[in-house]
């Protein structure tokens, strides 16, 4: 079982940066692939980014490829998104996940355990 809590998301005006973390519970960290999904009401959730277990893969969607970056620190326990660039469009809840032995899967339903999310909210 892994818990996953999301911390760093807020309030921040166009062009400016934020860096959400996900910290996991357990000391099996290392072997789970992270993605960072998000949602907004009426849409369905959707893929951002995700890194491998090794950390060896990254993957990113088209609409955040440039301007977000995705990391993880094994022995924190903790994943990354630092977001920069920010656009109005990026308003949303923000979700982590966690996939044993994942090699970063962009699709929801490969991933085992999600966090509650964190709400970013880029003002225009």
């Amino acid at each position: 079982q892994v818990q996953l809590v999301e911390s760093g998301g807020g309030l921040v005006q166009a062009g400016g940066s934020l860096r959400l973390s996900c910290a996991a519970s357990g000391r099996t960290f290392s072997r789970y692939a992270m993605g960072w999904f998000r949602q907004a009401p009426g849409n369905e959730r959707e893929f951002v980014a995700a890194i491998s277990w090794s950390g060896g893969t990254t993957r990113y969607a088209d609409s955040v490829k440039a301007r977000f970056t995705i990391s993880r620190d094994n022995a924190k326990n903790t994943v990354y998104l630092q977001m920069n660039s920010l656009k109005p469009e990026d308003t949303t809840i923000y979700y982590c996940a966690a996939d044993l032995w994942g090699l970063g899967s962009t699709e929801r339903n490969d991933y085992d355990y999600w966090g509650h999310g964190t709400q970013v909210t880029v003002s225009s």
